[in-house]
This record gives structure tokens, C-alpha cells and sequence, in this order.
């Protein structure tokens, strides 16, 4: 290596490297689970109003699961993005029981023959999420994943670490990245955790939620000759 751009060639194979590849989520089976969690302000919501729209648009049915009742503002927003998606779901009053919320989602989206749940948590109650989902839904495809703000630093290791305990991550998606050279964290997450990265968030409309590509991340953090 003997120029600046093969070092930046160089360094971008190795962070690429790092980071697991991504097969895509696995909804294979009729209904298919995607459990989503994070911490509050990280754009779960948004993240599955974008994932409901796009299996609405490939003619999926969809429903969605209003599981974290710890605030209101949350299952309302959850709901405008139900409509613009045009999925259905299923919500109750706040403070109820996030499990009920999901046992009840289920017993709806069997007759209804839906193609795919999502639902919407904190890390509270996950165990007992998980059982809810074991023991009501035992031959379903599932994917767990965790929303992680591209503007938080090392405290987002912590996050990953604390939820991957709490239930088996199979993928992160990396919400507010706007182009700028952000969201690094993620190669120390996947690789520490070997979890892909599934998506990135770039905007708040419905279609801005786009599959990740590791090679495009490291390339955005490592400058070119010439930037500042």
C-alpha cells in the first residue's frame, strides 16, 4: 500500500469484512413474526409502518401489533402507519399487557389467513413475549429486530448486548442515516455479535427504507482525497 486511496481500498475490505452478511428476513412461513424492539426515540415505529408498506406493495397481508402500551403517543403513531400502509392492527389501552397484545394479534391474523405479524416492543416483557410466540405460533419464521439510532455512539454496544440477552437478535436496522458519515457503531455491533445489519432508515417517508450494504457504509466513513 503506498497511496492514501489504497489505504482507504484497504481499510473499507476490512470493516466490510467484519460485519456479517445479511440473506435478507426470513417470512417464509404463513403468518411470518417480525419482532421489533429498541429503546424509545430510535424510530421502531417508523421502521415498521416502512416494513409493513413494503410486504403491502408485494401483496402481502399484513398486521401489525401495538405491543409496547407504556405510551400511548406510541400505538397512536403505529396506528397512522397501519392506515398509510394499509395493514391492519391490534392495539389496547395503555399500560396493558404487552403479551396480551400479542397473544390477541395472533388469534386475529389466523382466520384472517394475514402473511406476516409485526409487533412493536421495548425490552420489557420480551421473555414473555417470546413464549407467547413459542407456544401460539411454533412453526413460524421469526426475526428479531433491533433498531438502533445512527447517531448514537458506544452506548448502542450496551443496547445490542442488553437486547441480544433478552431475545436472539437476528438483525439491526440502522435508522436516521442521511448520508453523512455516521452509524460506524454498527461494525463493531454485527461483528461483536455476529448480526447483520438488514436495513437503514434515510428519511421519514413510507419508501425510505432501504436494504444495507455494508461496502456503502464504510465507504461514507472513510473520507476521499480532498474531503474535510
Amino acid at each position: 500500500i503506498e497511496t492514501r486511496e489504497e489505504l482507504r481500498t484497504a481499510l473499507c475490505d476490512i470493516l466490510a469484512g467484519m460485519m456479517q452478511e445479511d440473506s435478507g428476513l426470513d417470512v417464509s412461513s404463513e403468518p411470518a413474526v417480525i419482532l421489533v424492539i429498541g429503546v424509545n426515540g430510535v424510530g421502531k415505529t417508523t421502521t415498521i409502518g416502512k416494513l409493513a408498506a413494503s410486504y403491502a406493495a408485494q401483496g402481502k397481508r399484513v398486521m401489525l401489533a401495538a405491543a409496547d402500551t407504556f405510551r400511548a403517543a406510541a400505538a397512536d403513531q403505529l396506528t397512522i402507519w397501519a392506515k398509510r400502509a394499509g395493514a391492519d392492527i391490534v392495539r389496547h389501552g395503555e399500560g396493558a399487557d404487552p403479551a396480551a397484545v400479542v397473544f390477541d394479534s395472533i388469534a386475529a391474523a389466523k382466520p384472517r389467513g394475514r402473511d406476516i405479524i409485526t409487533l412493536a416492543n421495548l425490552m420489557n416483557e420480551l421473555n414473555k413475549i417470546d413464549r407467547v410466540i413459542a407456544r401460539e405460533l411454533p412453526d413460524s419464521s421469526r426475526e428479531t429486530l433491533l433498531v438502533l439510532d445512527a447517531t448514537t455512539g458506544q452506548n448502542a454496544v450496551s443496547q445490542a448486548e442488553q437486547f441480544n440477552k433478552a431475545a436472539k437478535l437476528t438483525g439491526i436496522v440502522l435508522t436516521k442515516l442521511d448520508g453523512t458519515a455516521k452509524g460506524g457503531i454498527v461494525v463493531a455491533i454485527s461483528a461483536g455479535l455476529g448480526v447483520p445489519v438488514k436495513y437503514v432508515g434515510v428519511g421519514e417517508g413510507i419508501d425510505d427504507l432501504m436494504p444495507f450494504e455494508r461496502r456503502a457504509l464504510v465507504e461514507a466513513l472513510l473520507p476521499v482525497e480532498g474531503d474535510e
